[in-house]
């Protein structure tokens, strides 16, 4: 299944991404299988980036102006050469939404708990949004 995945951070006023086409091997049916569906695709698609044994490649002009309209600028290479725990990489994710560091829309609608059904179409528009914590003074 593919769907179109927008990646957003809290105060930004404009989208930092564009809508990118996400393949899932699962059709997922609810949040929680979403999340590691997602989880999944991304965390294999690194692995194999680094069994591949990527050189850094010349950023192209295009290539910069984008990555800094993130804030980072960056070859995308693992100088390690370690591989992600698929398992662990999952386990992170569901705390991080349990602990509300992100939230995710399916088309308009928020989604909510973890074992909350979804129903999800062929590109069908899911967004993630990374929320940042405030920092100041404890008194």
């Amino acid at each position: 299944m593919t769907i179109k995945v927008k990646l957003k951070q809290l105060g930004s006023k404009r989208e930092k991404l564009k809508e990118n086409d996400f393949y899932l091997e699962n059709v997922p049916h609810t949040v929680g299988e979403l999340i590691t569906e997602s989880v999944k695709t991304c965390a294999e698609s690194y692995n194999l980036r680094v069994r591949s044994g990527e050189e850094a490649k010349p950023l192209s002009a295009g290539d910069i102006a984008a990555m800094s309209e993130i804030g980072k600028i960056a070859f995308g290479i693992n100088y390690g050469g370690k591989e992600a725990d698929i398992s662990e990489a999952v386990e992170n994710a569901l705390q991080a939404y349990r602990d509300g560091l992100f939230c995710i829309f399916i088309g308009e609608k928020r989604a909510g708990e973890l074992d909350e059904k979804i129903v999800l179409d062929e590109n069908d528009i899911v967004t993630f949004i990374k929320l940042t914590m405030l920092t100041g003074r404890l008194w």
